[in-house]
């Protein structure tokens, strides 16, 4: 069965959007789905967003997000910002609205400049809720890898995180540690892990290598988890410009129980259909 797609990006990340909210098929099979994503045998994409009818009327669509490697995610801050700018296209009047995710509820704001702002949650450091192995909740935590100690802080964005600091973007060994990380049994579901420089208090650089999916342009999750680290370390400000390899973001966030914003762009690339 021959299905439409959207190709989009969000800062680099390549997306796919395909909406089912009116359809009755399954996600593909996690075979199909690194056949998909390769853009030798498929459209291509880092992250694809399947949309279903939402169980409220009160919210505009739900997602799933699935990755490159035919796993399932339970966040895409890239993913969902194309996933917003898609619906504001074909709703009427949908500048302002929620959508359900497995993370949880996010809001999306829709801008006449073609940026897009979503909430993304309240970050959580608990331990046993990342899932991350500690005894004990704290500000950083020391992780062997590779016969070396790094310094890491973690937490989540609705996914895993671990985030280190670096002198360097450009030289960080981001393909070298980043999949060593990601599998490290103290992370029992796998974890995204971004590498940050930071700046300034308001400006820092950012790599990231991502579960399932390994170095992408840019990871949305991410910069929320590199922002909220570096604030919680007392070394960034409440609104931080993130520079990514793929373009820039802007990760806000008030602290405590308050969410974290994202602002950022969503482009369209292409339109087609495939067959499922």
């Amino acid at each position: 069965m021959q299905i439409p797609y959207k190709k989009m990006h969000g800062t680099g990340n390549l997306i796919l959007v395909i909406d089912q909210r009116h359809g009755n098929l399954p996600p593909p099979s996690s075979s199909k789905l690194q056949e998909l994503s390769d853009e030798k045998t498929g459209p291509g994409f880092d992250q694809l967003m399947w949309l279903s009818p939402s169980k409220n009327e009160e919210y505009l669509a739900s997602y799933r997000v699935f990755n490159s490697d035919g796993s399932e995610a339970e966040q895409c801050g890239n993913g969902v910002r194309c996933v917003a700018q898609y619906l504001a296209g074909i709703e009427k009047n949908a500048k302002s609205f929620t959508l359900m995710s497995p993370a949880g509820l996010v809001s999306a704001r829709v801008y006449e400049d073609g940026l897009v702002e979503v909430s993304m949650g309240v970050p959580n450091f608990e331990p046993s809720n990342i899932p991350f192995v500690a005894s004990k909740n704290q500000l950083s935590y020391e992780l062997i890898v590779d016969n070396k100690t790094i310094e890491i802080n973690v937490l989540s964005m609705g996914n895993p995180h671990a985030v280190l600091q670096v002198d360097d973007v450009n030289i960080a060994p981001v393909s070298q540690i980043g999949p060593l990380i990601e599998v490290h049994e103290r992370f029992p579901e796998r974890t995204n892990v971004g590498f940050m420089h930071i700046t300034d208090k308001a400006n820092i650089e950012l790599r990231v290598h991502e579960r399932g999916a390994g170095e992408t342009a840019a990871c949305g999750t991410g910069a929320c988890a590199a922002v909220v680290s570096g604030q919680r370390l007392g070394l960034l400000d409440k609104e931080v410009s993130v520079q990514l390899p793929g373009g820039q973001v802007v990760v806000s966030w008030l602290g405590s129980d308050a969410p974290v914003w994202l602002k950022g762009n969503a482009v369209l690339i292409e339109e087609g259909t495939m067959n499922l």
